[in-house]
């Protein structure tokens, strides 16, 4: 989404959601460690982590007395301009691959909005250690928050349903969700989206797989989702923090978010939003405030917001 949202748009996103919004990224394989080969090009992926976790450390922005969501929110003002790219993760099913196998992707010069959100905080996190900040490490960073349990198995074992991504993720200590703090109210809607939409999916076409989601969709139903109104969010705009995560709940059938984003606090003190749009094409900061960007939204409901933890 960009900052002037339509309603063909949101219904396209609505179509990508339950997938995209389980992260994206090119293939680039966990393992690429040091310097490149004499006469072969610097890797740009790897030359980016490096990079960044320089400058976090360079900036004061590591050590436990800053907050994790300053890091991540400097590490996507870094990326700003890198270009939006969907359906990354999908990639290995459209070449013949089992979704009962699914590959780690990742990337730092591609995105998509939940692929931006993971990556700014694996290297914000990666920044705070001790340990080398290599390719293989950056990738179990992902990995863990990408998969429930921080276990990667199957397709079915990402979290595709991004309020599952949230409530996981707390569970683990990555993550607090803010919905009851700030007022959300109760979305006991049921997550039905991926199954009713089958033919989105190609992982879908494997029975098996199928019925897991469809398991899993079920045991969602005891997970509802605290939503902060569009019209409560200027009442609690100033106890959200530059890199909270957020998340922008629908009333579409099925679904509970369209998009993934940072809350972004800006040196005027205004709050925006940092994010991948599928319809700027890359990353930005929006020019609107977060309660106009989220009241532009055609059938939003509101934000979920989950504050990232350092573990």
């Amino acid at each position: 989404m960009g900052d002037k949202v339509s309603r063909r748009e949101l219904l396209r996103n609505a179509a990508l959601a339950a997938a995209a919004l389980a992260l994206p990224a090119p293939l680039v394989a966990c393992g690429k460690e040091g310097a490149p080969p004499a006469g072969q090009k610097a890797d740009p992926d790897l030359e980016r982590l490096t990079s960044w976790t320089g400058k976090l450390y360079a900036e004061g922005l590591t050590g436990p007395e800053t907050p994790l969501g300053r890091g991540a929110i400097r590490v996507g003002e870094l990326a700003i301009g890198t270009p939006y790219v969907p359906y990354t993760l999908e990639a290995y099913l459209k070449g013949g691959g089992s979704p009962l196998q699914e590959p780690l992707t990742l990337s730092l010069t591609r995105f998509d909005c939940v692929t931006l959100v993971e990556s700014c905080l694996a290297v914000a996190r990666l920044a705070n250690r001790e340990d080398p900040q290599t390719w293989e490490r950056f990738g179990r960073e992902i990995e863990r928050m990408r998969y429930r349990g921080g276990e990667r198995h199957g397709y079915t074992s990402r979290l595709h349903y991004f309020s599952e991504w949230i409530t996981d993720g707390e569970r683990r200590g990555l993550v607090k969700d803010l919905g009851a703090e700030l007022g959300g109210a109760e979305d006991a809607r049921r997550l039905r989206f991926m199954s009713e939409h089958r033919a989105k999916y190609p992982a879908l076409a494997d029975d098996d797989v199928f019925r897991e989601i469809e398991t899993i969709e079920r045991r969602l139903d005891h997970h509802p989702r605290r939503v902060i109104p569009t019209k409560r969010i200027p009442q609690v705009v100033n106890r959200i923090e530059t890199g909270d995560v957020l998340a922008f709940a629908t009333e579409i059938p099925g679904l509970d978010v369209t998009h993934a984003a940072f809350a972004h606090r800006s040196a005027d003190g205004i709050l925006r939003v940092l994010h991948a749009p599928l319809s700027g094409g890359v990353v930005e900061v929006t020019r609107r405030t977060l309660p106009e960007y989220v009241a532009a939204i055609r059938r939003s409901t509101g934000i979920l917001v989950a504050r990232p933890l350092r573990i």
